[in-house]
């Protein structure tokens, strides 16, 4: 990208400021801000002009599940169609991992966390374990990309080399990297933190497909022929991944997309629901939910919405490449940002000064004709580590973990 290019480009947004002591930079950092300019999604301007000016009132209401009874009972042909499919390489893997473990007062890629107490195990073998389970039983790899964010991926690449993939074949493991997004101030202006560094986050486990696409890694998926991803969060130790019975249930009962649920341990657990918005899939987070929604209940006394996402998806390629040319619904948070001041000194606030934005892996359910929710036994595949202590930590973890006959 050149000055004249990324001149064009701030103008369009209102965001020259971004070059305003271009000309004090030696070369060296010239080149960074360009790069970094380039790197940009700038229509995240664009789906915060919407945003502002949408309105529009939408019906949400509940979504039944395929249950654990119905998947029993059906187990072995959906079992026997996803195997196929698994060995005619139509599956691809995608692990969420750009996360620190900075909740879990630990520094360093969630993934590298060591979860073993009189030996090593880390959350990246947990999952790689599990993967190469099905690689073995059905003598086909699977490739598997793993997405990190600017700040880990060194760490991490470098942590798979030390162990040696965890034995997994080095040509079908894939690392790529989350794209960044620009913070801005309350009246919408990118902040900097330098003359030649712009305040730069990554931008949220919902743009997955669109930074494979810039990695190059699209063309990939369609010289292997492979039709189906299965996304994963890095931090449930005990999901299971590549799962033949779950691909098979989405094949065998016609759906777009699936999700796996658990029912939830009570009405204000902390998970985001599986509904519909307009007769499309939608997730409302544990916090949109009122308490009408906590507490209604179907004609059988269940609770309505009773299904929590584990974050563990599967969507059609071709419907993924069409995602590529919608715009993602936009997350704002105020946080504090560091920032530098027109004296050219960075300021540390202790309130929040500005936005970050972030898209969201479950809001791309919405832009689905339907998705499957695929309903799994909590204490066999939800084990998430979120938190330092109490709920969803390394130690609940480790009991499930205890529990599922891992040795720790």
């Amino acid at each position: 990208m050149t000055y004249e290019n990324a001149l064009e480009v701030l103008k369009k947004y209102g965001q020259e400021h971004v070059l305003a002591y271009y000309d004090e930079l030696n070369d060296e950092e010239k080149q960074s801000l360009l790069s970094q300019i380039e790197e940009i999604d700038f229509s995240i301007f664009d789906v915060l002009k919407e945003k502002e000016s949408a309105g529009k009132e939408e019906t949400i209401t509940p979504t039944e599940a395929l249950t654990l009874d119905t998947i029993k009972e059906y187990e072995f042909a959906y079992k026997v169609l996803g195997e196929t499919a698994i060995q005619k390489g139509q599956l691809a893997l995608v692990m969420l991992a750009g996360g620190q473990g900075t909740r879990l007062g630990f520094d360093g890629p969630k993934g590298t966390y060591n979860l073993g107490q009189t030996r090593d195990l880390y959350i990246f073998e947990c999952q790689v374990k599990t993967i190469l389970t099905v690689v073995r039983t059905l003598g086909r790899w699977i490739h598997l990309y793993i997405m990190t964010s600017d700040k880990n991926y060194e760490a991490t690449t470098s942590f798979f080399v030390e162990h040696k993939n965890f034995g997994y074949k080095e040509e079908y493991l894939h690392f790529f990297k989350q794209e960044l997004v620009p913070s801005v101030d309350f009246n919408g202006k990118i902040l900097m933190e330098a003359p030649s560094k712009i305040c730069l986050s990554p931008n949220g486990n919902g743009g997955w497909f669109s930074s494979m696409k810039r990695a190059g890694l699209v063309e990939q998926l369609d010289k292997e022929g492979i039709r189906y991803i299965n996304v994963f969060a890095v931090d449930n130790v005990l999901q299971k991944i590549a799962d033949p019975v779950f691909l098979g249930s989405m094949m065998m009962e016609d759906y777009q997309s699936a999700a796996k649920v658990v029912k939830k341990a009570d009405p204000y657990e902390r998970v985001g629901v599986l509904c519909k918005k307009d007769n499309k899939p939608y997730i409302v987070e544990y916090y949109e939910l009122s308490d009408e929604m906590r507490y209604k209940k179907t004609v059988m006394g269940e609770y309505a919405y009773n299904y929590g996402v584990i974050l563990n998806y599967i969507f059609p390629v071709n419907q993924l490449k069409q995602l590529l040319n919608q715009k993602m619904p936009l997350h704002m948070a105020k946080k504090a940002i560091p920032y530098m001041n027109e004296n050219q000194e960075l300021v540390k606030p202790t309130e929040p000064n500005g936005y970050k934005f972030e898209t969201l892996a479950l809001d791309m359910l919405q832009f689905m004709n339907d998705c499957l929710p695929f309903e799994v036994i909590r204490e066999y595949e939800f084990a998430p580590i979120k938190n330092a202590e109490g709920v969803d930590s390394p130690e609940t973890a480790r009991e499930l973990l205890k529990k599922n006959g891992y040795k720790l």
